[in-house]
């Protein structure tokens, strides 16, 4: 499944220029890693902006309904900033807490980590996820 979801990931270009790196999915869970970069991730006052914390934790929701439930589009997700973002590297952490025929739902964690691997807890998320068929033609089989 983690091949599956990686090759997925690379198909998604804004996935490709934010770096986000599958670390690991399978059996309703999926771990993203993305490295800092100030030049081009930075909201006004220096911190990871809230567009990509979102993308973050919607991404990570999404690749661990996908390991239920094939191929998923987010119908509804929400985000809460509990600190300012920071960190060298981000991670997210998703699971999903119950899927139905219809819908997936899943919750997120975003974590900031230092140059000495301590994490913090930055953000939550949450999703709805329903199950579709991939529009384009060449995406990689579930």
């Amino acid at each position: 499944m983690l091949d599956t979801i990686q090759a997925i990931n690379r198909t998604a270009a804004f996935n490709r220029w934010a770096g986000f790196e599958v670390e690991s999915a399978a059996n309703g869970e999926a771990q993203l890693r993305m490295r800092w970069r100030e030049s081009d991730m930075a909201q006004y006052a220096g911190f990871l902006h809230a567009g990509l914390i979102g993308a973050m934790l919607d991404t990570a929701c999404g690749f661990a309904a996908a390991t239920v439930a094939g191929h998923v589009l987010a119908s509804h997700f929400s985000v809460n900033c509990m600190s300012p973002a920071v960190g060298q590297v981000f991670v997210a952490r998703a699971r999903v807490v119950k899927a139905g025929r219809k819908q997936v739902f899943a919750t997120a964690e975003l974590f900031g980590e230092d140059e000495n691997g301590a994490q913090k807890l930055l953000a939550t998320g949450s999703a709805i996820l329903v199950p579709v068929t991939p529009a384009a033609p060449d995406a990689p089989k579930m």
